[in-house]
């Protein structure tokens, strides 16, 4: 068995983000009298960290907590626990997980969220020039109504759309365009570091190659960020740098995208990677991995790691304590010691 290594802590000034720790728990209330009965562990110790101009990858099934982390780092859910590291206007590292809305405002300027349906995500009460304006509003109050206006003309056109729709409502606009909005608002506001939640899963597939590819001429010409949280593994591999793979709450792989998506390490990846769909069905990576049984509730996970009720490999020790992330081989870390 290799020896234990944890990732290293970050240098100061060396990432752009680091997330130590991350715990999300939302109280459960039932009875007569609605007392809490319990917690739901929709994060539950996440640690991480971005470079700048990176894309970290965030994959996972439905209901294991990518978008909540997401939603955790831009405190638009408060954190119950951990510490979230982002970079203040003079660039010193400050932990922003308990900030009220006060003081976390000049960090959301710097750091922006595209929301995953592009029908909800935009008001059907405002244009889309008032909709784009009022990150600026909001941040950049010093600027002219002619300044905002030119603004928002050169932010359509940086996403291809053109200025004239600025007049127009969002139920004007297709899925693809109404994404293209919901960028250039992210983009308002000049930020560092955006987090992608699933921005392509509600397109068509020829939709979602044009707003990658627009994802990725956009960084390249803004040195941004990214978080980008989906479950579709083709697109993931893609578009990432790095990947990291969460279950039930925790992450049990992290590594490049390129051995992840390869070699992957931990049986759940094996399995994730097994179920995607693939061009020529005769050309399958591996043999198929099934599962047994249904993912637990968040409300009642299982003792010791996670996934130990559906692993192939699972062990009576498994249920005793949560294996925490191990160097494997270089850059690439499991949550299992028996890989």
């Amino acid at each position: 068995m290799p020896e234990k290594v944890k990732p290293e802590p970050a240098k100061a000034g060396e990432n752009i983000l680091e997330v130590k720790d991350l715990k999300v728990y939302f109280p459960m209330h039932g009875g007569i009298l609605l007392k809490k009965v319990g917690d739901v562990k929709a994060v539950d110790g996440v640690s991480f960290s971005i470079k700048p101009g990176e894309t970290l990858g965030l994959v996972g099934e439905s209901g294991c907590g990518k978008t909540t982390v997401g939603k955790a780092l831009i405190n638009l859910v408060q954190p119950t626990g951990g510490s979230i590291m982002f970079p203040d206007m003079a660039g010193k590292m400050t932990n922003i997980a308990n900030l009220g809305r006060p003081a976390m405002r000049p960090f959301r300027s710097r750091m922006q969220m595209v929301f995953q349906d592009p029908y909800s995500s935009l008001n059907p009460r405002m244009s889309v020039e008032a909709i784009i304006e009022e990150p600026l509003d909001i941040h950049m109050p010093e600027l002219s109504r002619k300044e905002k206006a030119d603004k928002v003309a050169w932010l359509l056109e940086k996403v291809g759309l053109r200025a004239a729709y600025s007049s127009r409502y969002p139920h004007e606009f297709s899925g693809g365009q109404r994404q293209r909005i919901g960028l250039a608002r992210a983009l308002a506001t000049n930020p560092a570091f955006i987090i992608a939640d699933e921005p392509v899963s509600a397109l068509d597939v020829s939709i979602q190659a044009q707003i990658i590819n627009l994802l990725q001429d956009l960084q390249d010409e803004f040195k941004l960020t990214y978080l980008f949280v989906a479950h579709d593994l083709a697109v993931v591999e893609h578009i990432s740098d790095r990947i990291t793979v969460m279950y039930l709450g925790n992450m049990v792989e992290l590594g490049t995208s390129r051995e992840v998506n390869k070699n992957p390490i931990h049986p759940y990846t094996k399995a994730l990677l097994s179920a995607a769909p693939h061009p020529d069905p005769y050309k399958r990576r591996g043999e198929r991995v099934i599962l047994k049984g249904d993912v637990p509730s968040p409300l009642a996970k299982p003792t010791g790691c996670g996934f130990r009720t559906r692993c192939p490999i699972a062990r009576p020790e498994c249920a005793d304590n949560m294996p925490e992330l191990v160097e494997k081989t270089p850059g690439h870390f499991a949550a299992c010691p028996y890989v």
